[in-house]
């Protein structure tokens, strides 16, 4: 069927290469290998590497001469976009990704049409800061690594995590969420909120080595003592990452009390998702993944452990020059998880009496994503998480491209506006920008004006926001 006239096949974007290098690593000629750092696919010749990376170098410094104090953050060719980022001092990360591409046939051979204009600059240059992020959150800075064993310490540092990570980078899938980058808050009343603040506060006194706490609920985050930037990306690694990796064979009846018998303890069901799999086992290692926060002032490293029951889980984290013992782990498990259990299920009960209060309503004519950038709050009723690791967008791929484009728009202005697109066959997009918070509907509507639209929206921000303040 392939060869068939007029038979098309559209080809996702996807990663071509993946580079970090310090031009001050090799500044003479002849030692242009030592400048690189890392690079992906690693069975590239090793003159080629030299080549793009020696490329990428000139590019940045090309355009340093127009814009001094902005460098370049990517370079658009007909096949595929560079994107570049400076995360420290002359360490230079360059991500490549092949623009998508339409397959015709043409008498039988197949013609590429590369689609140019189709990459979100906004999306993939934060989808390249995020992997920095998530690098410094489990290993420091680049420097530090170089203080710590030289450049060949950072080499296997950075191997060792790329390696894996970049596996996971699904860029056929990333829109708008991956610039904002936001945190999905649970929504709670004032009385659940103070048990689990008062939860936290006895944890943190009983078990008086805890530095930071972060409690979460259903994958949504409820409280945390972290500096946001922080808690942002550790929320990306939780939600998309280790959360998916333990997903429960009993998803259906996980938050009520009666159950099948689980091995080991019988009064609850905390268990820990990072560290000792069996605590009955007195051969069984404590191990627990260090994380690195407030790395621009105080350079914490920390223990994170990690523990769950039912549908809450906590975050402990301690710090890392006191190795947590065994004793210490069966200590945090007799406390915490008859206590977290019981809170489980009071935040189970909360949440299901308000979900019948405000009632089952009939699928809305509209979606919409909200962004609030001075607490990170997001929320989306355009994604489904249909997979674990993937956010998938429920519309049309044209649509979250708008989405995109008026979010562009918007950060290149620092006033409140609104923007409102007519798409494609009945659809409008409505973009709204009041003090730091964001607002995008999708609306799908017969026969409608603009005005009708604005309409719409508004009872939207009335129903959904009715405590935030938008400009009409």
């Amino acid at each position: 069927a392939a060869g068939a006239a007029g038979q098309e096949k559209q080809l996702a974007p996807t990663l071509l290469s993946f580079f970090i290098y310090n031009p001050k690593l090799g500044p003479k000629e002849g030692e242009e290998e030592k400048k690189i750092l890392f690079y992906h696919p690693n069975e590239v010749e090793k003159n080629e590497k030299i080549r793009n990376v020696g490329l990428c170098e000139a590019i940045v410094q090309f355009t340093r001469t127009f814009s001094p104090t902005k460098p370049a953050k990517s370079l658009h060719t007909q096949k595929n976009r560079q994107f570049f980022h400076e995360p420290e001092e002359n360490f230079w990360m360059v991500m490549v990704v092949r623009n998508p591409i339409i397959e015709k046939h043409k008498d039988g051979k197949p013609v590429y049409e590369y689609q140019e204009e189709e990459l979100l600059d906004k999306v993939y240059s934060s989808v390249l800061q995020q992997c920095y992020s998530m690098y410094k959150l489990f290993n420091g800075t680049f420097l530090r690594a170089m203080e710590d064993g030289g450049v060949k310490m950072l080499k296997e540092r950075l191997e060792k995590f790329f390696h894996r990570y970049l596996q996971t980078l699904h860029l056929q899938s990333c829109d708008l969420l991956d610039v904002f980058c936001g945190i999905s808050f649970f929504p709670l009343d004032k009385m659940t909120y103070l048990k689990i603040q008062s939860f936290i506060n006895r944890m943190e006194e009983s078990l008086n080595i805890v530095k930071y706490t972060a409690f979460l609920y259903n994958d949504q985050l409820i409280w945390s003592g972290l500096e946001q930037d922080d808690m942002r990306i550790l929320y990306k690694y939780l939600t998309t990452s280790l959360f998916p990796r333990h997903m429960e064979p009993e998803l259906a009846g996980r938050d009520s009390p009666i159950r099948a018998e689980m091995p080991g303890n019988l009064q609850h069901y905390g268990r820990f998702l990072t560290g000792p799999l069996n605590l009955n086992d007195p051969e069984t290692k404590c191990r627990f993944p260090k994380i690195f926060v407030n790395t621009d002032d105080t350079y914490e490293e920390l223990h994170l452990i990690v523990y769950k029951a039912m549908s809450a889980a906590v975050c402990f984290m301690i710090d890392a020059s006191i190795p947590p013992t065994l004793e210490f782990c069966r200590k945090l498990d007799s406390i915490v998880g008859p206590q977290l259990t019981v809170l489980a299920s009071d935040i189970c009960e909360q949440y299901n009496i308000n979900k019948r209060i405000s009632g089952t309503e009939k699928e809305p004519q509209f979606k919409f994503i909200y962004f609030n950038h001075m607490n990170l709050a997001e929320k989306s009723t355009i994604h489904m998480r249909k997979t674990p690791s993937v956010s998938l967008a429920s519309v049309h791929p044209d649509l979250m491209k708008i989405l995109g484009d008026i979010n562009s728009d918007f950060s290149r202005v620092d006033e409140d506006e609104e923007i409102i697109v007519k798409a494609m066959s009945d659809y409008w997009v409505v973009g709204k920008k009041s003090d730091q918070r964001e607002l995008y509907v999708i609306l799908n509507q017969k026969n409608v004006n603009l005005i009708e639209v604005n309409e719409e929206v508004k009872k939207l921000c009335a129903t959904q926001f009715n405590n935030i303040f938008f400009l009409d």
